[in-house]
């Protein structure tokens, strides 16, 4: 998936700690969430695609590592960004 430049930059401006902000957890959580809330539509059209949905397995993980990283080191920032993409119920 190409994810269009205007609404990365969305995404980003959204979830930035300061200016040109990019590389921090938030912002990386964030785009991995969109990826993987693509792709999930995606499977509901292509179910065999499962070549996919390895790729998909992997960005949950990777997300999960970010998350796990970022509860580890800063708790507040961990539940604002969970609280924010509405990960946990």
């Amino acid at each position: 998936m190409v994810m269009d430049p205007q609404q990365k930059k969305s995404v980003i401006d959204a979830y930035a700690q300061h200016e040109g902000d990019t590389g921090s957890p938030e912002v990386q959580i964030a785009l991995l969430s969109a990826r993987i809330e693509y792709l999930t539509g995606h499977f509901k059209f292509h179910k065999k695609d499962f070549h996919s949905r390895t790729g998909l397995l992997k960005l949950v993980g990777r997300r999960r590592m970010l998350l796990n990283y970022l509860k580890k080191t800063e708790v507040q920032r961990y539940r604002n960004i969970v609280e924010k993409l509405g990960l946990r119920k």
